[in-house]
């Protein structure tokens, strides 16, 4: 069993709250600096595959150094979208929920299934 399968997001919000303000940090955690810092940590991430081949991709993801390396910048995407949502006092369960719904409607299954085209070519 995994961490994934045993914490909650609000469990994720209290560790994210707690190092924050451990530290005084809650006055840099404005929500123009943290959607700057969730951009900055996705291309981060990004650059991790970038100019990459998938052939070459699924290789470096069996080296342990490298999988970490990209684990490290996945954990700060989304350490700060749990502090984005803390400042803007945002449910991210609720939030999601609600965007699956969304896209479940823009995207039916009849239409898009097997299809990457964005709801407006479908």
């Amino acid at each position: 069993m995994s961490p994934d399968d045993d914490i909650t997001v609000g469990e994720l919000k209290k560790a994210v709250k707690k190092f924050r303000d451990e530290r005084n940090w809650q006055k840099y955690h404005t929500p123009k600096n943290l959607a700057e810092s969730i951009s900055i940590e996705a291309a981060e991430l990004l650059e991790k595959f970038q100019w990459k081949k998938e052939e070459e991709i699924n290789e470096l993801l069996n080296d342990s150094k490298y999988k970490s390396e990209v684990k490290e910048e996945l954990a700060d995407v989304f350490n700060y979208c749990l502090a984005l949502s803390l400042a803007l006092d945002i449910d991210l369960s609720e939030a999601l929920i609600e965007k699956v719904r969304l896209n479940s409607e823009k995207y039916p299954v009849e239409k898009s299934k097997g299809e990457y085209k964005k709801y407006t070519k479908l």
